[in-house]
């Protein structure tokens, strides 16, 4: 139905907002389904570059599954970041990033974070809180990768503050060792 639809828009004009939606609807469909190469061949099809940023931002902020955002998001910052306000640019950034640090962790730990992947700084505290320290440690030398060059409101010296408070925090006793004496 919806290459019929891509038809008809061929043969007849068609409204803006309609083509918007319509090529939304099955970018949608493409991303659940998981056929990214489709869904990217659907993007590349659109002539009109603002017809395409509007329907990629749309999709995105439709909250879809972690492998859709993360398209998305990549989409996004590869094709239409000078197009982008300062703050969406750095809105889709942390979720590319955010999104990166999800596919570290285990595939069924996964759900508990994904609520957390526009802020992979709060998703790292979280993993502390938790005491996941092994995925921590890759989340760690995950974000020190994507980060070089990245302005997404937090930086290296963040995390690394972030990992000193949780060390201290470890090592803070709040009662007195006693000695025994014998």
């Amino acid at each position: 139905d919806y290459e019929l639809c891509e038809e008809w828009e061929h043969l007849y004009p068609v409204p803006r907002e309609d083509l918007i939606n319509l090529h939304r609807e099955h970018l949608l469909h493409l991303l659940e389904m998981g056929d990214m190469e489709k869904a990217l061949q659907l993007l590349q099809r659109i002539e009109d570059p603002g017809v395409c940023l509007a329907i990629s931002e749309q999709s995105l902020d439709q909250h879809l599954n972690l492998a859709a955002s993360h398209f998305l998001a990549d989409y996004l910052t590869a094709h239409f970041y000078a197009s982008l306000t300062t703050a969406r640019r750095k809105e889709i950034q942390a979720l590319y990033i955010g999104s990166k640090v999800l596919l570290t962790l285990p595939e069924p730990s996964r759900v508990n974070y994904f609520h957390l992947s526009s802020r992979p700084l709060l998703m790292l505290e979280q993993l502390l809180m938790n005491m996941k320290v092994d995925w921590v440690a890759v989340a760690v030398q995950t974000l020190h990768q994507l980060l070089a060059g990245q302005e997404i409101g937090f930086t290296i010296e963040d995390i690394d503050n972030l990992l000193s408070k949780y060390a201290e925090k470890a090592l803070n006793f709040p009662f007195t060792l006693k000695e025994k004496r014998s």
